[in-house]
């Protein structure tokens, strides 16, 4: 059964290497970045694993392209680096 729905823009942020390799499983699925996430969560809220053998495959493939070795274990221990911004124009600090 189709479900329509509504959906919102987020300004979400997340690590950069995460980001790279769930856009490239996208692309392998063929399937827009939101449309995987939303898989992802759908399955984790049913406690059900969001990919099978293949995939989780690929994953570790660019996991590795990537350079990402975070786990699951570095998840709520994840400290974002200071942004290196500059004053705006005109404005000293």
């Amino acid at each position: 059964m189709v479900q329509t729905i509504e959906r919102a823009q987020t300004g979400m942020r997340i690590e950069k290497r995460i980001l790279k390799v769930l856009k490239a499983m996208a692309e392998v699925h063929d399937m827009s970045l939101g449309d995987l996430i939303e898989g992802i969560v759908l399955h984790a809220f049913e406690g059900k694993a969001p990919f099978g053998r293949e995939s989780l495959k690929k994953i570790a493939d660019l996991r590795k392209i990537y350079g990402l070795t975070l786990t699951a274990a570095d998840s709520h221990k994840l400290i974002e680096e200071p942004a290196n911004r500059r004053p705006a124009k005109g404005r000293t600090s």
